[in-house]
């Protein structure tokens, strides 16, 4: 990892909810507002910012755990803003705590999200990507 990434770095990302963020199996919508899976995507996605600008080329953040709260509900249309800082960097791990806000102030989810720096090479030998 390149220098400067320090516990308290934040990043925030805003999206609005659309009828593919719904909570929906198998094609069938269940509740017509932000599924859980978008909201852990969007968290997995906020804390990915966090390690971007520092890794260096041989190196690739893995996801290694989610835990979320999904505490409220947000309707189509909704504009959603997660922020996600970080919270501890030890050991090639990156830990950090995400919240999720609707538009009006309301924390809809809360969550934190562990991420394993790796040498590209050694997650392409994890995941089956090298040939020959």
């Amino acid at each position: 990892m390149k220098p400067g990434m320090e516990v308290g770095r934040q990043e925030t990302i805003d999206v609005k909810v659309t009828k593919d963020m719904f909570a929906s199996f198998e094609g069938n919508v269940v509740h017509p507002v932000y599924s859980t899976v978008s909201m852990v995507y969007h968290m997995e996605w906020v804390s990915r910012k966090i390690i971007l600008p520092f890794l260096e080329e041989h190196e690739e953040g893995m996801g290694a755990s989610v835990s979320v709260k999904h505490l409220d509900a947000a309707p189509l249309n909704t504009n959603v803003s997660l922020t996600a800082t970080l919270t501890e960097y030890k050991d090639h791990q990156v830990i950090t705590e995400v919240e999720a806000y609707r538009e009006e102030g309301q924390l809809i989810g809360k969550g934190t999200v562990k991420q394993v720096i790796l040498p590209k090479e050694v997650i392409e030998k994890r995941t089956g990507q090298l040939h020959g």
